[in-house]
């Protein structure tokens, strides 16, 4: 399965908070407008951090198929150990 491209998934969030703060700002509703500013940077973050790790499990996927399955989920607990 090929993943979405990390570009892609960032943009259409960022799609969804701009329609939303754009109908608050046509209502002049300024708390609404707070609450999505910091809801979009909140999901944003979440959403980078997912994606990183989505990164890291794909690389540890490409690790010679010679190692077990126990190997590889010690490459992954070292890898999250170094962030």
């Amino acid at each position: 399965m090929n993943a979405r491209p990390r570009e892609r998934i960032l943009a259409n969030l960022e799609s969804i908070y701009r329609e939303a703060y754009s109908l608050a700002s046509t209502q002049e509703d300024k708390e609404r407008m707070q609450q999505l500013d910091a809801s979009f940077q909140r999901e944003q973050l979440i959403l980078e951090v997912l994606l990183d790790i989505r990164d890291a499990i794909v690389s540890i996927g490409d690790v010679p198929p010679s190692k077990s399955a126990l190997e590889k989920l010690d490459a992954l607990r070292k890898l999250t150990k170094l962030r």
